[in-house]
């Protein structure tokens, strides 16, 4: 039966890339009315140099090209470089009562900030205010806390490695390791999962790595959309005859096949490059199953071919010398049974054992991953399950093979590197005494969840953001924003405006900062700051632009005028450090020797790479790589059989919470987000059809019943997405994910597995855009 027309869904038979990918790039530029700014900024990105791009963090080649950006990168580009300006006058002219009733995109389309303000609850309005009355009101404030721990700190991915070193040293000295950060959102099951696996917890590839492998594995991303330049680099694998197996609940485009807008003769004859080969949709959750079934198909090829005279599938030199546990993982994985890893993921017994073959004809595999992995409440197990598989054929520490968390943010691996974490170590408090002459508490403090209930229950009073909109990116936002609401204090140090910007506490300042894009001078001339890829690259960025406005600040000038006014009595020389960024790189190399001749190797194009001990088969403090058992099959709790479980996907135009505009181009979406994809067969046993209107309740515990976890009039949208499975956009999703829904271990929110009844919707009319 053919299926109804719905307005703004459509099929989409292209390819990735190719000339839409063009289209969007200047649609995006003219979208923002500075044509000239905007170009002269793409000319610079990604180039040696030039400044780091914002959207994402996949590595720069060793020989970059002219246009070394993609269609997302030049999009977040053009939004920041934008001619648009939200001025004092605007907010005179709007109240944030009047703004809550917007759009996200509508907001931030506004543009740029230009200058420091306040909240002013008599006029309910932001009022300019002086960059020293804002750091003196924030001085004040933290410093009549009752608590150093009152207070939490929030840090975006796209803060740089000084920024973050600076505003970790500042909180430090003001006694807090309350580090709410938007890794926790992300890939935080990759932090706490590798270390406790191969020693560290960073991917151990390189992007000279993709040229030597000889099969790639694709575990729960969508490179199409959420890091594109990606694309190029599955090409050139792809270009080499080397399979690329998928797997992911969702058929996506960009994983499916790409034209290269670098490539005339593809850009001229349409006719792309396939890309994934083998493609395994396996039932939202079903991850966890899968893996188990390959290395159960891979215990039992490996004796099958010792009974035939061979000498097996596992390296064995390598798991006696470098390896502990597997003898526990062997037990586990031969007493599940294969009827249960059929029923976990969704596949056949016949299907896994097809992925696995592909995986033992291979001398050296790459496992590529995404937040499709981390973004449950096991995990921190999908992450080492990944890892068993490939130690069991010492695909860890050797050339074309390897594990690679694909991040997302610019810099989110950095901030971590340089100090961001709510989990201090000896060593960094040694170190820091050493360096700046003061210890503070070794105590656990609060991550972005944590940080939440904190606020919610009144245990803390002060929240300071460097980016991000945490209201709109946490789960259960009505929750978020309501204990948001409490505070005495809330900062946000931004270039656009956002919806968290809307929550006035009982002081509420915004703070504008640099972009990437444009140039920082200090008193000792124009500055560089650093950040680090995917792979452990770290390299300068120098943006080239004038500033949007006279009066902003740089990311370090703002944690500096903060800490002057709240640490009078501080052991750091804030204003040095402001005046010469180098002095912050030496301050880093002292803190972590990993970073040695830091301003030096920052000075030679492309950088340089961190030392990962696990790409040396170096396995730090464990001594050898650790084989863990997950329990069970399960890496969310099953749901029941009239129930659906649902993830949470970003579109095409978007990212993270900033919405581009309204189209999932390889999606077939354009002009709305108000869509929930469905498998045929879910949506007949429903009594439902393509196109109709429908609400959709959770029914995590707690949450069922409860409007509060429920999003009504949406439109379902037939897909191909595997039966008991279902997809909505992030952040409108969010509502669905309660705050306690996340991993154990990690606390990264389980955005990616909520149990969901979907019914015909209760009221007719569309809801507005």
């Amino acid at each position: 039966m053919k299926k109804p027309v719905v307005p703004g869904v459509a099929d989409y038979d292209a390819a990735a890339g190719g000339w839409g990918a063009l289209g969007a790039v200047a649609r995006a530029l003219q979208g923002q009315m500075a044509v000239g700014r905007e170009t002269a900024a793409l000319r610079r990105v990604n180039q040696p140099s030039g400044f780091d791009c914002p959207g994402c963090a996949w590595p720069d080649p060793r020989h970059t090209s002219s246009f070394e950006f993609c269609e997302n990168g030049a999009k977040a580009v053009a939004w920041e470089a934008t001619g648009k300006r939200a001025t004092a006058e605007f907010f005179a002219d709007h109240s944030l009562a009047e703004l809550w009733l917007w759009s996200d995109h509508a907001l931030e389309n506004q543009g740029r900030l230009t200058q420091p303000m306040a909240y002013d609850a008599e006029s309910d309005r932001y009022l300019a205010i002086t960059w020293q009355d804002a750091f003196d009101r924030i001085g004040a404030a933290l410093r009549a806390l009752p608590r150093a721990e009152m207070a939490e700190f929030y840090t975006s991915g796209r803060t740089s490695n000084e920024a973050a070193f600076l505003y970790q040293l500042m909180v430090r000295e003001f006694g807090c390791n309350n580090f709410p950060d938007c890794s926790n959102m992300c890939h935080e099951a990759t932090s706490v999962g590798l270390p406790a696996s191969i020693g560290v917890g960073k991917g151990t590839v390189t992007l000279a790595d993709f040229e030597h492998c000889d099969a790639l594995f694709s575990f729960g991303h969508n490179p199409g959309t959420n890091h594109p330049r990606m694309l190029g680099t599955l090409r050139e694998v792809a270009l080499r005859g080397v399979p690329i197996v998928v797997v992911n609940p969702l058929r996506e485009r960009g994983l499916e096949r790409f034209v290269s807008p670098q490539h005339p003769a593809e850009m001229l004859t349409g006719k792309g490059t396939t890309l994934a080969q083998h493609y395994y949709q396996v039932g939202i959750g079903g991850d966890l199953a899968f893996l188990k079934g390959m290395m159960k198909a891979l215990f039992e090829a490996d004796a099958a071919d010792l009974q035939g005279g061979g000498t097996g599938l596992l390296d064995r030199g390598f798991i006696d010398a470098h390896t502990a546990g597997i003898d526990a993982l062997r037990a586990d994985v031969q007493a599940t049974s294969w009827s249960s890893i059929e029923q976990a993921c969704g596949l056949p017994r016949t299907e896994i054992e097809a992925a696995t073959r592909l995986y033992a004809n291979a001398e050296r595999v790459i496992f590529c991953y995404g937040m499709g992995m981390t973004q449950h409440h096991q995990g921190t197990h999908n992450v080492q399950q990944m890892c068993n598989l490939l130690l069991l054929r010492g695909n860890i520490g050797r050339p074309g093979a390897g594990i690679a968390p694909i991040r997302g943010h610019s810099n989110v691996q950095g901030d971590r590197t340089v100090g961001i974490t709510e989990k201090p170590t000896p060593a960094l408090v040694d170190a820091i005494e050493r360096r700046f002459g003061f210890r503070f508490p070794l105590s656990h403090g609060h991550d972005s969840v944590q940080a939440v209930k904190a606020i919610r229950d009144g245990r803390s009073r002060a929240l300071i953001c460097m980016g991000g909109n945490l209201a709109t990116a946490m789960p259960d936002p009505e929750a978020t924003m309501a204990a948001m609401r409490k505070l005495d204090l809330v900062v946000h140090v931004a270039t656009k405006l956002n919806r968290s910007h809307l929550i006035p506490a009982r002081q509420a300042l915004l703070l504008p900062c640099l972009g990437r894009t444009e140039r920082d001078l200090q008193a000792s001339g124009l500055q560089s700051v650093t950040v680090e890829d995917s792979m452990s690259m770290v390299h300068a960025s120098q943006g080239g632009l004038p500033p949007a406005s006279e009066q902003l600040l740089s990311e370090p000038a703002i944690v500096a005028g903060i800490a002057k006014a709240t640490l009078p009595d501080s052991r750091v020389d804030w204003q040095a450090r402001i005046d010469d960024y180098d002095l912050i790189r030496d301050d880093i190399e002292a803190v972590f020797p990993q970073f040695q001749d830091y301003n030096q190797r920052i000075r030679q194009p492309g950088g340089f790479r961190l030392y990962v001990g696990a790409s040396q088969r170096d396995w730090g403090a464990l001594g050898k790589a650790r084989f863990i058992v997950a329990p069970g099959l399960r890496e969310d709790p099953p749901a029941a059989a009239e129930l659906l479980t649902m993830t949470t996907i970003r579109s095409h135009d978007q990212y993270n919470t900033t919405i581009y505009g309204y189209n999932d181009r390889y999606r077939g979406i354009s002009g709305r987000r108000d869509v929930v994809f469905l498998n045929a067969g879910d949506l007949q046993r429903r009594g439902l059809r393509h196109g109709d209107r429908i609400d959709v309740q959770s029914c995590a515990p707690g949450c069922d019943g409860n409007d509060a976890y429920r999003v009504a009039g949406f439109t379902a949208v037939e897909y191909d997405i595997p039966p008991g499975s279902a997809a909505m956009y992030y952040p409108e999703g969010n509502c669905l994910v309660p705050l306690d829904s996340h991993d154990p271990q990690s606390g990264t929110p389980a955005y990616k597995s909520t149990p969901v009844r979907i019914t015909a919707a209760a009221v007719p009319d569309p809801p507005a855009q």
